[in-house]
């Protein structure tokens, strides 16, 4: 039986040495749904797009902070009456209030950006200094994603590098897109600042999502440790039934 503590050479045909393509195609859809897909980036983006058009039309903060929040509700009621994941609704309905907790508070619109900028740009920050010190925070959010949890760290060192690759792309993404927005928060208009957010929501996230799935591609693939708990135990089972 394979060693849990040591790191094991793929057999031809075992999931660990499935071909490159399959590789690529198991890492993509396991971003996608890590991420949220389409419909959790739609759902992330859209009080945050109706906040900006309504205080654009009307300047209305406590209006647009309000409509804001009824949204992100909305769109977890939605889910939940559909009985689908919530975790991205959830996250995305907590960011939100908090924004137009601040707005409501500070009377202006920069304050529904602000704790969402604080938040972005110390991901930055610590995605980039786990790079650094050799604990990428990408694998310990995608570890549980592939079932390898933190495997990687030690018994897959090509994949250890993977995870330091795309934390540090994520980290120079981030901080890149918050040096432009924050000087924007202190010296620029509101509205301004609105839209920019809203045209540098996707982008950077899609850009640090493709360095991800490139560095993991060619990776080696993850140690399903979950199937090999599962293993150990049916073959201890097996052992104390023949014992019997």
């Amino acid at each position: 039986m394979t060693s849990l503590d040591k790191p094991s050479t793929p057999e031809p045909g075992s999931p660990h040495g499935a071909p490159a393509d399959d590789q690529s195609a198991v890492t993509q859809a396991a971003l996608f749904d890590a991420f949220g897909g389409i419909r959790g980036t739609v759902e992330t983006m859209l009080p945050g797009l109706l906040f900006v058009m309504i205080y654009t039309i009307n300047r209305d903060v406590k209006l647009s902070a309000l409509a804001a929040g009824a949204v992100a509700v909305l769109l977890v009621i939605v889910r939940l009456l559909r009985k689908d994941t919530v975790k991205h609704a959830f996250s995305g309905v907590f960011g939100v209030g908090v924004g137009v907790a601040f707005a409501l508070f500070t009377g202006s619109a920069k304050g529904f950006y602000l704790p969402g900028m604080i938040y972005g740009a110390g991901l930055g920050v610590a995605f980039t200094v786990s790079a650094l010190v050799g604990f990428p925070l990408l694998g310990v959010i995608l570890g549980p994603v592939f079932k390898e949890n933190l495997s990687w760290r030690t018994r897959n060192p090509g994949r250890k590098k993977a995870y330091v690759k795309a934390s540090l792309a994520w980290g120079i993404i981030f901080l890149v897109k918050y040096a432009i927005l924050f000087p924007l928060y202190w010296w620029g208009d509101a509205t301004q600042l609105g839209w920019v957010l809203i045209a540098l929501k996707l982008p950077p996230m899609v850009l640090a999502v493709y360095f991800t799935w490139l560095f993991l591609a060619k990776a080696p693939p993850p140690i399903d440790v979950i199937a090999e708990w599962e293993a150990k135990e049916a073959a201890e089972t097996a052992a104390r039934e023949n014992r019997a």
